[in-house]
């Protein structure tokens, strides 16, 4: 099918042509209503006109980046990536990714479940709402998924045949590179101009050399590692959930990366979340909450990703008889205090660049009081150095929590 840009009154007519689709509605009458907020595609919301319980969820990449306009150009092939994603991550974890129920290359178009009774985690958190099994849940997709899609799992054939199969999404790791690591750290037109004019923390940022030459070793590793299929784009808003659910979403910037990516991803925006909390709510319950939720994702993934790995007996890295356990222990944990480095040197990333970046979060750029704002990013900026600097010292999960807690 040849590609066409769908809008709130072509989508209907689209979905009525696949099967799928219909067996779910049956003979309803539908409607459309578009709700994307995102950076990159559209979204609608596609229910029946006599049950809007009833409803799926249409995603469609355009071939440019939606939060800045058609001048900036985007492949809409991304969608390409995500659809792969999604189908990979759903075998390995099916309780945590929507049903699928009609994909398409051609249109760059996803359709899948609708997620009615669950929210937006980053809302979630920011109004104080606490998910009693989020950790378990997210620790457990990013064991498995990392786990078994990195070579500590699979052959050498399968894995040279993953990369291949998703490190062709070049655009959106470029899109990562730029303004993950880059633009968000120097004068750069993309950057939020308002907020970085006359501003002295932006120019202090701009101006540090130490931190810049650690983000360049980051950089790096994003770009050169081929550690295990990841999300790449992990962040409160690709994840929505109930007090019962938790489902990943999402995942157009995929590839084949490294293991610590997508785990920084996250805890970055808990972060962020806390120092909102910090300036604006002053709740210490609630920030004792993502402290805890912090330390308990990362005791979690560690616990989880080294049992499935003992269970793992031959794999392209390592295959039985090679070393004795003695070794084997110490290598492994060996292994997983650098992911966790990792982690927190790309979280140190992830929440830098929110700061004066194209992309900024809700929790700090949606404060409407200026000083408060001045103060989060202050804040935020404080600890994300404080990540980035020491990212490859740290040795356990406290030092993280002290981190956060110390930087006021």
């Amino acid at each position: 099918m040849e590609y066409r840009e769908l809008d709130i009154n072509s989508v209907v007519p689209y979905l009525k042509s696949v099967d799928k689709v219909m067996d779910y509605f049956g003979s309803d009458d539908l409607k459309a209503d578009e709700i994307g907020d995102g950076n990159l595609n559209y979204v609608y919301l596609v229910s029946s006109m006599h049950d809007e319980k009833k409803a799926l969820i249409v995603k469609q990449a355009v071939p440019y980046l939606r939060c800045v306009g058609e001048e900036f150009a985007l492949g809409r092939e991304r969608m390409t990536y995500e659809i792969r994603a999604l189908s990979k991550f759903k075998n390995i974890v099916p309780e945590l990714v929507p049903e699928l129920y009609h994909v398409s290359e051609d249109m760059s178009i996803v359709v899948m479940q609708y997620l009615g009774k669950h929210i937006i985690l980053r809302g979630g958190l920011t109004d104080a709402k606490r998910y009693p099994k989020f950790s378990e849940h997210i620790s457990t997709y990013l064991a498995q998924t990392l786990f078994k899609t990195s070579s500590l799992f699979l052959d050498s054939t399968a894995k040279r045949k993953l990369i291949d199969e998703f490190n062709s999404n070049t655009e959106l790791c470029k899109l990562t590179e730029d303004f993950v690591f880059t633009f968000a750290y120097m004068q750069n037109e993309t950057n939020d101009a308002q907020n970085v004019k006359d501003n002295p923390q932006a120019q202090k940022l701009f101006g540090d050399m130490k931190f810049k030459e650690k983000v360049l070793d980051l950089k790096y590793k994003f770009m050169t590692s081929t550690d295990a299929l990841i999300h790449g784009d992990l962040h409160t808003g690709s994840i929505m959930l109930n007090e019962n659910e938790t489902f990943v979403i999402d995942p157009e910037f995929a590839f084949v990366g490294p293991f610590g990516f997508d785990i920084g991803a996250l805890v970055a925006n808990i972060v962020n979340n806390y120092v909102h909390h910090t300036i604006v709510t002053k709740d210490e319950g609630f920030k004792e909450y993502l402290l805890e939720t912090i330390k308990e994702i990362l005791e979690l993934f560690e616990s989880k990703f080294l049992k499935l790995w003992e269970a793992q007996k031959d794999s392209a890295l390592l295959i039985e008889g090679y070393i004795d356990d003695k070794t084997a222990k110490h290598y492994k944990k060996k292994f997983l205090k650098r992911i966790l480095q990792e982690s927190v040197g790309f979280a140190g990333c992830k929440m830098a660049r929110r700061v004066f970046g194209v992309a900024g979060v809700a929790e700090i750029r949606g404060i409407e009081d200026k000083k408060m704002r001045r103060e989060a990013e202050e804040l935020v900026l404080k600890i994300a150095r404080e990540f980035v600097m020491k990212y490859n010292n740290i040795n356990s999960n406290d030092e993280i929590l002290e981190i956060i807690k110390s930087a006021r």
